[in-house]
């Protein structure tokens, strides 16, 4: 067997020649296409005044993606709710946090973001203990963030302003793949619920979550992004196929248990009890940025860029 056709999760490049699944392409010869498995669905105004939050009773809000970005305000267009200048916003990404520039004009100490992990972001809402915060999710979401934050007894209301569903796949021939490649659990949904659970393609996964998910369902993963061995999917893939190329065998993914949101709140109990000090607060300034590897604001040059 040697791989030929791959499917990936997600809307096609602009430019085929910038998709990080192009050198597969010129390497192996393989054809990648292109084809989401969800769409993301905005909840209605009704249904976010019935979650009786009140945007204005908050002082940050906590972003976990783009989409809840756009989604959150959206809906205070909808509802002609005008976000105050001192709003702060905790994002688990710098990408997250540079996005916001779409809406917002950036301020100092108003923007700060984790380096992508549970830990780092969990430690920086941590920094914000003694705001109300305010934490946007689109639905289904990973509980963790918001289960460890009521553990911790955090200041915090969750909203739900969007929604994945399944789109339809009824024109895919599934026959034609050797390989689909997945980004999250909504969409291990979809394949299942458009295809069933057997003869599928093989899968390859990206992140804890989306390998969880697909195991869960019953469904047998051969490539799991990120590793150090393979950081992004496309080096994963890579490798995959010049093991299946080369008829070597490649054994299935094995679910590892998940442990970081036990663990932090450990940490966090052990730093309350005085065993550990407490971290410092990043404030975005040339002579403490050092000090923060893996927190941050965003720089001073890209706030004038804004």
């Amino acid at each position: 067997m040697k791989v030929k056709n791959i499917l990936v999760s997600q809307p096609a490049p602009a430019v085929a020649e910038k998709s990080p699944y192009y050198e597969i392409v010129k390497k192996y010869g393989a054809n990648v296409d292109y084809r989401p498995f969800i769409r993301v669905e905005g909840v209605s105004l009704k249904e976010f005044r019935s979650q009786r939050v009140e945007i204005l009773d908050h002082t940050a809000v906590i972003f976990t993606s783009r989409t809840t970005v756009d989604h959150f305000f959206r809906i205070c267009e909808d509802a002609r709710i005008t976000v105050p200048e001192t709003m702060k916003y905790i994002c688990n990404t710098e990408t997250v946090a540079l996005y916001l520039q779409k809406y917002i004009v950036y301020r100092k100490r108003k923007i700060s973001f984790a380096d992508g992990s549970f830990t780092n972001f969990m430690e920086l809402i941590m920094k914000y203990k003694d705001e109300k915060m305010l934490l946007v999710l689109s639905e289904p979401y990973k509980p963790e963030i918001a289960e460890t934050m009521e553990k911790l007894k955090l200041n915090f209301h969750k909203v739900i302003l969007s929604r994945t569903v399944s789109a339809d796949l009824s024109d895919v021939d599934k026959s034609k793949y050797d390989l689909f490649v997945f980004f999250s659990p909504s969409e291990i949904i979809s394949l299942t619920s458009n295809f069933g659970a057997e003869n599928l393609p093989h899968l390859a996964t990206f992140g804890d979550g989306t390998t969880r998910a697909a195991i869960n369902a019953g469904l047998s993963v051969s490539v799991k992004a990120p590793t150090p061995e393979a950081p992004s999917m496309a080096k994963a893939i890579d490798i995959y196929i010049g093991k299946v190329n080369s008829g070597k065998e490649v054994a299935p993914v094995e679910l590892v248990e998940n442990r970081q949101a036990d663990d932090f709140i450990k940490k966090a109990q052990d730093s309350k009890s005085g065993k550990k000090s407490k971290p410092r607060v990043c404030v975005g300034t040339a002579k403490t940025a050092d000090k923060q590897p893996k927190t941050g604001t965003l720089s001073a040059s890209m706030k004038a860029k804004a």
